[in-house]
Formats: C-alpha cells, sequence, structure tokens
C-alpha cells in the first residue's frame, strides 16, 4: 500500500462524509480522479462539472432551510407555551423582558454590571431536556464579557451574586432570535440555563 496516496484519500473521504453527499458513487468519484491525473479525456467538462456541483448544494440548503423554517414553527409554539406554564410556577420570578429565573442559592459576593467579565459553570438545555452546552460537562468554568453573550444572559446574570446558582429560562427573542444556533439549537427557540456564578472580574 503506497501509505501517502492512502493518507490523501483518507482526507479527501472525510471531507465528503462531512459534506453528506446523499448516494455518493465511490467508483465514478475515483474514476475522475483517475482521468484528472492521467490527462484522459474527461466525460464532464470543469465548467459543467462546477455547475452541476453548485446547483446540488443550493438545492441541498434550500431544503435544508425548509426544514429549519419548519422546526422554528414549532419551537416558537412550544416555547410561548412553555414558558406560560412556568411563569405559574413556585419561585419563578417573570420580568418585563420576558426573562424568567429561578433561584436554585442565593449568591453573597458581587453582582456583576453589564460591562463586567465573569467567571461561570452553567448548562444549557432545550425545554425538552436536551444539553446542548456545558461547562460542567467539560470539566472547566467558562469566562466571558457579558456584553458578548445572548440578552437572556446579560439581563440576568446582572441579578445574580457570587456564589449564587441560578435558573435562567430565555424565550428566542433574548437567546438566538430566529436563526437558531448551529445545528442543536433552532430558531425561535426558547432555552434554559442553570448558571452559577463564580466570580465577577473586572
Amino acid at each position: 500500500m503506497d501509505k501517502l496516496s492512502y493518507a490523501l484519500g483518507l482526507g479527501i473521504g472525510q471531507q465528503l462524509k462531512q459534506m453528506d453527499i446523499d448516494g455518493l458513487a465511490v467508483a465514478d468519484f475515483s474514476q475522475a480522479i483517475d482521468d484528472v491525473i492521467k490527462g484522459k479525456e474527461l466525460k464532464i467538462s470543469h465548467a459543467d462539472a462546477q455547475k452541476m456541483v453548485q446547483e446540488y448544494f443550493a438545492k441541498k440548503q434550500a431544503e435544508m432551510d425548509i426544514q429549519r423554517e419548519a422546526q422554528g414553527k414549532v419551537a416558537k409554539e412550544e416555547g410561548k407555551k412553555y414558558l406560560e406554564e412556568n411563569a405559574k410556577k413556585e419561585g419563578v420570578v417573570t420580568r418585563k423582558s420576558g426573562l424568567q429565573y429561578l433561584v436554585l442559592k442565593e449568591g453573597s459576593g458581587k453582582s456583576p454590571k453589564a460591562t463586567d467579565r465573569v467567571k461561570c459553570h452553567y448548562e444549557g438545555f432545550l425545554i425538552d431536556g436536551t444539553v446542548f452546552d456545558s461547562s460542567v460537562a467539560r470539566g472547566e468554568p467558562a469566562v466571558f464579557g457579558l456584553d458578548q453573550v445572548i440578552t437572556g444572559w446579560t439581563e440576568g446574570l446582572q441579578l445574580m451574586k457570587e456564589g449564587g446558582k441560578t435558573r435562567f429560562f430565555i424565550p428566542y427573542m433574548l437567546g438566538y432570535g430566529e436563526s437558531g444556533a448551529g445545528q442543536m439549537i433552532p430558531p425561535y427557540a426558547a432555552l434554559i440555563f442553570d448558571v452559577e456564578l463564580i466570580e465577577v472580574m473586572k
């Protein structure tokens, strides 16, 4: 086995796998590489090939957009219903902005301002309980500026004191809005965060 050739194939194969191309014909793909390297007559011109690839990914993106739009409509309705019911629970406070919170442990230290940096441990959940982010799981607290995060965090953490832990219920407009974030957070998603404020940093 030519290890260099295999290594190059691994890199290209990994890229193709990440592209999630439906029905990739590996034999035809290999034939195209062979034709180019050996200078054989091409069965499709480079211009036509580029057009075909562009059209394929444009169609795939359109399908993904439709799917995310559908997910967003469901998430918006579910989030609204969840927050309406959650507001009735004992200990839950709802602010004018729509942010809801439940104090899990009172802190006794400093409260941050919107311009401060903070050190926190946190876990983020969708309303179905799915964990989408966790500094706890990573085993290392997060450090960030309150002016660098979603609006719900900027508002909510200013209500906390060092040493405290609070559960925040964040409506979509104070979270990632109409776009969502990555693969885990759909458009219009309401979010839940358990946040422990470790330290306020200047």
